[in-house]
């Protein structure tokens, strides 16, 4: 399952993907990840989430940063949910650049039965249909 958080810079989302992170950890069986592009937000967390700055790996683009995901899910089987906050900075794209990676991340969601949830800041018009299907 993908869940995608979207509106403008300032319109609430990384307060509302961080508690989304923290009621999470009370829900899930598995390990909850919260993938970030700096160490910001690190201590909004609860400490049992695993806190990962992906920043520090020099991602520039969404291709980089699937396999970046892939090879932190091999390492980790436990994984049910992985939280991605500032999605289109991390990986220095615009909305319309980023198709591959959603088709990419809902097969890999449904193979490994994770939940991924972004946010993503844009227009609500401008973002294409591909990402659009995953509002919330």
């Amino acid at each position: 399952m993908i869940q995608v958080i979207h509106g403008l810079k300032g319109s609430g989302k990384t307060k509302r993907i961080i508690d989304m992170a923290n009621d999470a950890f009370n829900d899930q069986k598995g390990d909850v990840v919260f993938v970030d592009d700096d160490n910001r937000y690190m201590f909004d967390l609860r400490h049992e989430i695993r806190f990962v700055n992906a920043g520090e790996y020099g991602m520039v683009s969404p291709e980089m940063f699937f396999g970046f995901l892939c090879g932190m899910l091999a390492q980790n089987f436990d994984v049910t949910v992985v939280f991605i906050d500032a999605f289109l900075r991390l990986v220095r794209a615009k909305p319309n650049e980023t198709e591959w990676f959603f088709k990419r991340l809902e097969e890999l969601s449904e193979r490994r039965h994770i939940k991924f949830v972004l946010s993503v800041s844009c227009d609500d018009s401008e973002a294409p249909d591909y990402i659009r299907k995953y509002f919330i």
